[in-house]
C-alpha cells in the first residue's frame, strides 16, 4: 500500500464532544468539547480536563460548551480548542493538512459557512478545507455504501440536536434537526427527582443515571444519587427507582420518534419501500439511552439497527472519504455552496 504523504484530519464538533479523525495513526480521538476560562481572559483547562471541573469551579473560572444546538455559539473559544486539540495530535509540531468537516444539514448557509472559517482561522496551517453532510458521514461510518444505498433512514440523536435524514445516493433527500437530545433527558431526570424527592442534583448526576439506566434495569436496583436536600439544604444521598426515569424520559423519546414518522409521511414511495426493508439506523452518543431503540421500533413499526460505534460513527465515515477514493465525491467546497 502506498505511503500517504499528507496529513488529513476528519472532524466532528459535537455539542459534548469533539471526535478527530487522524490519517496519520488511523484513530479516532474523542474529547469533552469545552473550555474553561479563568478571569474571563486566559485559558485554564480545555476537553476532559474542563469536564472535570464542571459544576464544581469558583466563580472566576467559566466553564462552557462552546456549541449550541449543533451550531458554534462561541467563535473564538471554539478556535481555541481546535487549535489546541490539533497541536496534541500532531505532538505541537503543526504541519499543514487537509480537513473535512461534518456538518449538519438543516442549518443556515452562514452557520455552514462557520464550520469552514473556524479551521481557516485556528493557525492550524490548513491546505484544503472541506465540508461533509453528517448524515452522509454517518451512514458511511455505519457501514452503509451511501453512493449506491437508496432509501436510508439515519436518526442521530445527539446532546443538543436529534438530526433525522434520509439519505439516497450519496446525498440527502430530507433532513430536519430538532432541539432534542442528551441534554433535555439529563433536564428531565434532574427535575423528575427535584419534583419526587425534593433533592437538587447536578447535570453530570443526571448524566450517570441516564447511561447506566439499562445495568440497573437488569440488576433491578435504583440509581444512587447524591444532591442537595431543598428543604434543609444539606447533602444526602438517595437511590431513586428506575421507573421514575423512564417516565420522565417517554416524552422526549416521543418527541423524537414523531418527527422520524413526519419524516417518513414526506418521503417519496419509492424510497419508503428500502427503507422499510432496511430499517431505521439510530446512532448518536444518546441513542444508547435504555428503551429508546425499542420505542422506536414499535412506533414506527420498522426494525431499529442501532450502532456500535454511537459516538464515532460520524468520524470513522470521515476516515472512509478521507482514505477511499470512491468516496470523496460525497465532501465539498464551501464556496459557491454545490447545494
Amino acid at each position: 500500500m502506498a505511503v500517504v504523504a499528507n496529513n488529513a484530519f476528519g472532524i466532528d464538533l459535537g455539542t459534548s464532544n469533539i471526535k478527530i479523525y487522524n490519517r496519520a495513526d488511523d484513530e479516532v480521538f474523542v474529547e469533552k468539547n469545552m473550555i474553561a476560562i479563568e478571569n474571563k481572559k486566559n485559558l485554564f483547562a480545555y476537553g476532559d480536563s474542563a469536564f472535570e471541573m464542571y459544576e464544581k469551579a469558583p466563580s472566576n473560572i467559566h466553564i462552557s460548551y462552546p456549541l449550541s444546538n449543533g451550531v458554534i455559539a462561541d467563535i473564538q473559544n471554539m478556535e481555541l480548542l481546535v487549535k489546541y486539540f490539533l497541536s496534541d495530535l500532531m505532538k505541537n509540531n503543526v504541519k499543514p493538512a487537509d480537513y473535512y468537516i461534518a456538518v449538519p444539514w438543516d442549518v443556515t448557509e452562514v452557520e455552514k459557512r462557520a464550520f469552514k472559517d473556524l479551521i481557516k482561522e485556528s493557525n492550524v496551517k490548513a491546505k484544503k478545507v472541506m465540508v461533509v453532510d453528517k448524515a452522509v458521514a454517518d451512514g458511511l461510518g455505519l457501514g452503509i455504501d451511501v453512493k449506491n444505498s437508496q432509501g436510508v433512514l439515519v436518526v442521530n440523536v445527539g446532546f443538543d440536536t436529534t438530526e433525522i435524514s434520509i439519505l439516497s445516493l450519496g446525498g440527502i433527500v430530507l433532513s430536519k434537526l430538532i432541539k432534542v437530545g442528551g441534554r433535555k433527558f439529563d433536564d428531565a431526570i434532574k427535575a423528575a427527582v427535584r419534583r419526587e424527592y425534593s433533592l437538587i442534583i447536578g447535570g453530570k448526576t443526571a448524566e450517570v443515571v441516564k447511561t447506566s439506566l439499562l445495568e440497573l434495569e437488569e440488576t433491578q436496583t435504583g440509581a444512587v444519587v447524591y444532591g442537595r436536600d431543598i428543604v434543609t439544604g444539606l447533602p444526602v444521598e438517595r437511590e431513586i427507582p428506575t421507573k421514575l426515569v423512564d417516565e420522565c424520559l417517554i416524552e422526549h423519546f416521543n418527541t423524537i420518534i414523531d418527527n422520524v414518522k413526519v419524516i417518513l409521511e414526506r418521503t417519496p414511495p419509492e424510497l419508503a419501500a428500502d427503507i422499510y426493508r432496511h430499517g431505521v439506523y439510530l446512532t448518536g452518543g444518546a441513542s444508547q439511552v435504555s428503551k429508546l431503540a425499542q420505542l422506536m421500533s414499535t412506533g414506527t413499526g420498522l426494525k431499529v439497527n442501532v450502532s456500535e460505534n454511537p459516538v464515532t460513527s460520524v468520524a470513522l465515515g470521515l476516515a472512509k472519504i478521507i482514505n477511499d477514493d470512491n468516496y470523496k465525491t460525497v465532501a465539498y467546497a464551501i464556496e459557491g455552496m454545490s447545494k
